[in-house]
């Protein structure tokens, strides 16, 4: 090979990519949380090129950092995939401009080149003066209404007229980064793993639910049904009791087996005293659904004395708010199941607003659904016997949970105990 040759075909590559450039600048916790490196990351496998024109780093643990670099592609267009790509980690073109807004031209859908939002907070710069996004949400589009609020709207929710932001100009994200005290939760923040030390998690979760409440801030559970399939009822009605539920997010299923316990002491045709199967046991689950139909709701059944005991009756009595989302698989349901999935959402995203801290206990589906819902910034911590619900939720990017795989039933168990409650009904 001619060395000469292959000198110039590199010097050829870099003037092509130099071809398009942009400034753009990012400023925060860059180093330590490891924003820079990921956008850097990102401008070269994307075939692109940066420059660092400036940095400064900043020196003390609290201290933000700054870099000023140059992005270039080959094409335009490819600079604006790279630099579309990248703002979502924070870089802001110093070119600025405001938002550019279409109308809706027809119900329920986004124009072609929308903006997609993260669940990190953002701003739109209008009129030269940058405003928060509200109601911030992934996998949304931006809204700007006719007093020039902007807001994250979901896609089914668009209608003929509304504004809405395409491209990534005059949109700014402000990426979660790490903070000093890590929410108490450093040592979770590793790779998931069957082998953290429990005991302390659990200690620092009812530490959080503690703080959540003192301060009056507000705590959301999601609950799958292995909390009454493991005989851990008991422990969550104490929760209920106690003030350490604001809000209980969950499916048929939960809501279903809790009250067959309530009113048969079974969980799916199983004694959960005894562990042994009763005879027609199977039919329990869907007989105590007719039950509550006939009694025209849970609420209703609960103030008729018919349902007496278990987590739907506590919620009823503390007046904590649930909603129980259907999904195909449900057998009656009960009465309070929302079966339109998308008015479940719409339902969820009003009761999940002001949610300061969330806890999902044993279950996938649910807590995936929740977490695309929620902002970055609500502390979110997942317990689940599998290591994949977790990690699925990370994938989703839902990156500000941390999980402890464990089993539901010692964990409520040793969560009531740190929070100074007693394992009784």
């Amino acid at each position: 090979m001619n060395p000469a040759a292959t000198h110039h075909n590199a010097d050829s590559d870099r003037d092509e990519a130099a071809a398009f450039v942009e400034e753009v600048e990012v400023s925060g916790h860059i180093i330590d949380s490891l924003i820079l490196p990921k956008i850097l990351d990102l401008i070269t496998s994307a075939r692109g090129v940066f420059r660092i024109k400036n940095i400064t780093i900043g020196q003390g643990r609290h201290d933000p950092s700054y870099a000023l670099l140059d992005v270039s592609a080959a094409t335009e267009a490819l600079l604006a995939e790279i630099v579309a790509q990248i703002a979502d980690h924070g870089a802001v073109s110093t070119a600025q401009q405001d938002c550019r807004l279409v109308a809706a031209d027809m119900d329920g859908a986004f124009p072609e080149s929308f903006y997609s939002t993260t669940n990190q907070r953002t701003q739109l710069r209008m009129e030269g003066n940058w405003r928060d996004v509200a109601d911030q949400e992934m996998d949304c589009g931006v809204a700007v209404d006719a007093d020039g609020a902007p807001r994250c709207v979901a896609m089914t929710d668009v209608r003929l007229g509304m504004n809405l932001v395409v491209g990534h100009a005059g949109v700014r994200v402000f990426p979660h980064q790490r903070s000093g005290d890590r929410h108490g939760f450093e040592f979770m923040n590793s790779a998931v793993s069957t082998e953290k030390p429990k005991g302390v998690a659990i200690r620092q979760i009812a530490a959080q639910l503690m703080e959540a409440k003192r301060s009056g801030g507000k705590i959301a559970i999601v609950g799958g049904p292995a909390i009454i399939h493991t005989g851990s009822g008991p422990h969550f009605c104490q929760l209920v009791r106690n003030g350490y539920v604001d809000l209980l997010l969950a499916g048929n299923a939960l809501a279903t087996h809790d009250i067959e316990q309530s009113l048969f002491g079974t969980s799916l045709g199983v004694h959960l005293d005894r562990g042994d199967v009763v005879e027609a046991g199977h039919e329990h689950h869907l007989r105590s659904i007719n039950r509550i139909r006939r009694a025209g709701g849970i609420r209703a059944a609960v103030e008729s004395g018919m349902l007496a005991s278990g987590i739907m009756y506590e919620c009823v009595r503390a007046n904590v708010p649930f909603l129980l989302a259907g999904s195909i698989r449900d057998d009656g349901p009960l009465p309070e199941v929302v079966t339109d999935v998308l008015d479940a959402q719409r339902r969820m995203r009003v009761l999940l607003k002001g949610v300061d801290f969330c806890l999902m206990i044993a279950t996938t589906l649910h807590s995936v659904a929740v977490g695309n819902l929620l902002p970055a910034w609500v502390k979110v911590v997942c317990v689940d016997i599998n290591p994949s619900t977790v990690i699925k939720l990370s994938d989703r990017g839902s990156f500000q949970t941390v999980g402890l795989v464990t089993d539901v039933e010692p964990f409520l168990r040793a969560l009531i105990q740190e929070l100074g409650l007693t394992a009784t009904n």
